[in-house]
């Protein structure tokens, strides 16, 4: 399934579960926002400066990791997409936690903070799944360490019966006002794991 275009990949992986395992236990979620990223012509995609080795991992194969630090602090994870050698990935903005939540808030240090929020947003999410550098590259597919699922087919059809919004990625208004415009962010239609609302 990973060997489409990122804007086609980004929807088809709502509802999917992220699993992670550790010595400290498992913690999975359900994927709920997703933001696909194009290859070199895309201007608010890393592969605008080809392939490097920061880069490298988006280039494929499909179905593995690309994982980089924003701000050289936060690590993001990405589903690569597309042909192997051609760059493109899918960022997963948040997941809505299922499994494994105390030990996911305790990662977070936010006691405080509601379920749902444990992952809202691409950085709290890899906190929250101690996702990290140490995965870029890893094999999504293999059911080890961190891996895509499918849920049961009645669970899925339920999450996706709310409708799935689209919109403008989130921060990239460097890219341009044809870049930054692409409704390339998707989301399950006003759920409360979601990083931002979706504009109307």
């Amino acid at each position: 399934m990973f060997e489409i275009p990122a804007p086609e990949l980004a929807p088809a992986l709502l509802g999917l579960w992220l699993i992670r395992a550790t010595r400290d236990g498992l913690a999975a979620g359900v994927i709920v926002e997703t933001e696909a990223y194009g290859g070199v012509d895309d201007r608010a995609s890393h592969a605008r400066a080809g392939r490097t080795k920061r880069t490298e991992p988006m280039f494929g194969p499909p179905g593995h990791a690309y994982v980089y630090l924003v701000y050289g602090l936060h690590s993001c994870l990405n589903v690569v997409s597309g042909m192997d050698g051609e760059a493109g990935a899918v960022l997963i903005r948040a997941v809505a936690p299922t499994i494994g939540l105390a030990l996911m808030s305790a990662r977070r240090h936010r006691p405080a903070d509601a379920d749902d929020r444990l992952a809202a947003g691409p950085a709290r999410l890899c906190q929250a799944l101690a996702v990290d550098r140490s995965l870029d590259g890893h094999d999504l597919t293999a059911g080890r360490e961190l891996w895509l699922a499918d849920p049961e087919p009645a669970t899925r059809h339920a999450l996706l019966a709310r409708g799935v919004a689209r919109g403008p990625r989130i921060g990239v208004a460097y890219a341009g006002p044809d870049w930054a415009a692409r409704p390339w962010r998707f989301g399950l239609r006003d759920h409360p794991a979601l990083s931002a609302p979706f504009r109307p």
